[in-house]
Formats: structure tokens, C-alpha cells, sequence
């Protein structure tokens, strides 16, 4: 598939694949005229990229976790870095659910106390 198509359909930038392959992320191959072609399975890893861009992991870490999801086999430092970014991920996953569930403690304080119509109500700490 064309650049712009597997855009479309991994709900990102052309932009964002022409990084990805810049920085090693993404393979493609070119036409004649110079286009690029993705495989149907770059779909799928773009979709990965972009999680694990969301859950923080620089491109560098990402590149090095790649080849385990491509091959399905590690190396021990790879398996340690794919933990360790694991357990990174939890701990940031529990840090927002104690916020959201300090926020939850809130809303049900407001709804006990009342909700006001008054915009200019002081802050109470």
C-alpha cells in the first residue's frame, strides 16, 4: 500500500511514517517513480509504534524492542528491556489510577456538598 493509504488507515501522518523510517522503525520499499510501498503487515506495527510512543518509549528503546515482536525471539538483554519497560508502564498506569481515583473521591465530596451556580466561589484547599 502507498504512504498516504496506510496513513489513512493507521490514523496518522504521512509525516509520522517518513520519521518512523528515518528513524529505522518502518521499512518500505519504492516504486520506480520513487513512491514508497508498505506491506499489508506495516499496518500492525505502525499501530505498536504509536502505543508505545503514547506510553513514553523514545524511539530508540522502541527500535530495540521491535525485533522481539517481529521474530517472537530475544535476546536476555532484550527480554530485560521489553520488562523493564513494562514495569514502567505499570508504575505510571498506578500513579493515574490513584490520581483518577483521588478525583473520583472529589466529585463524590461535590456532589454531597452540592454543586453551585456562583462562578466566582472561592477555591477551599
Amino acid at each position: 500500500m502507498k504512504i498516504g493509504e496506510l496513513a489513512k488507515r493507521a490514523e496518522v501522518s504521512v509525516r509520522s511514517l517518513r520519521y518512523y523510517e528515518q528513524q529505522g522503525l518502518l521499512k518500505s520499499t519504492r516504486t520506480p517513480g520513487g513512491q514508497r510501498v508498505y506491506a499489508e503487515e506495516a499496518l500492525g506495527r505502525v499501530q505498536l509504534i504509536q502505543l508505545l510512543y503514547a506510553a513514553g518509549l523514545p524511539s530508540r528503546t522502541i527500535l530495540a524492542l521491535l525485533p522481539c515482536v517481529a521474530t517472537g525471539h530475544a535476546t536476555r538483554d532484550m527480554y530485560e528491556k521489553v520488562r523493564h519497560e513494562r514495569a514502567s508502564i505499570q508504575r505510571r498506569i498506578d500513579e493515574l489510577t490513584r490520581a483518577r481515583d483521588q478525583l473520583d473521591d472529589v466529585m463524590e465530596h461535590v456532589r454531597r456538598a452540592g454543586l453551585t451556580e456562583d462562578r466566582a466561589a472561592p477555591a477551599r484547599v
